[in-house]
């Protein structure tokens, strides 16, 4: 098994070389909407790896591997840089994830500050941070955050109610969205549980001004659930799966 996991690695961390080398590393982006206003008003780009065959290569095949072979700083500048170009001259607000290891990289940082100012895309920008990796320095962390929303852009806190998860944090990094994690939703229907942490969260979000965002909403049932429970936005299959091209969703 560990010679089967070395060799998996060795063939991932190649194929992610030679992707961002040959320029198959490519962005979908999957719609966000508004429970309120009933349409589809931002995006969340999303990292995919197209292999030598033209085959679409989901990130849980390669994205902790590319972390392991570091590579995975060069993924987030990629992904950066394709989602600004692409949203440049467009009207939709989009969001991209940023791990504690991208933030606090001086490197993936200036780069994100150069974009933003080199495109003049803050107003359209949020910035979603893996909460879950927790954080050790808060200073270090709001520094970025203050600096990019300084200059127009959002936070959102994403994957909210699992690992580390902790409404101080929400305060903390000044948070405009709460992203509500999957796996509290996907079970919201049958889990009385999850729905108790759901309501907790989105009574919170609304005494401290945040908008909420529940992912994994695979179902018309789901969906109709988060809405009763006041969650102001809803992301997933049953919205719609990640695409290629924005314009391509109806």
């Amino acid at each position: 098994n560990i010679e089967k996991e070395f060799e998996e690695n060795i063939y991932w961390s190649e194929n992610i070389r030679l992707a961002l080398k040959q320029d198959r590393i490519i962005v979908y982006y999957q719609p966000i909407y508004n429970n309120e206003l009933k349409k589809i008003e931002k995006y969340e780009s999303l990292v995919r790896l197209k292999d030598k065959d033209g085959e679409i290569i989901s990130p849980y095949k390669f994205l902790e591997i590319s972390k392991k072979s570091k590579q995975y700083l060069k993924l987030t500048k990629r992904i950066i840089a394709k989602s600004f170009e692409y949203f440049k001259d467009k009207n939709s607000e989009f969001s991209v994830n940023l791990t504690i290891k991208d933030i606090k990289s001086q490197e993936v940082s200036a780069f994100i500050i150069d974009k933003i100012k080199e495109y003049d895309i803050a107003s359209k920008v949020v910035f979603e941070i893996v909460e879950s990796e927790g954080i050790d320095n808060f200073e270090e962390i709001n520094s970025f955050i203050d600096r990019v929303k300084e200059l127009g852009c959002k936070i959102a806190i994403d994957d909210f109610g699992s690992g580390y998860s902790n409404f101080e944090y929400l305060i903390k990094l000044n948070a405009d969205y709460i992203k509500i994690d999957g796996s509290l939703i996907k079970d919201i229907l049958v889990n009385k549980n999850n729905q108790e942490i759901v309501i907790t969260i989105v009574d919170f979000a609304k005494r401290q001004g945040f908008k909420t965002i529940a992912e994994f909403v695979s179902s018309k049932e789901i969906f109709e659930k988060v809405k009763e429970l006041g969650v102001d936005y809803a992301q997933g299959y049953y919205i719609s799966e990640p695409k290629p091209d924005i314009l391509t969703i109806a």
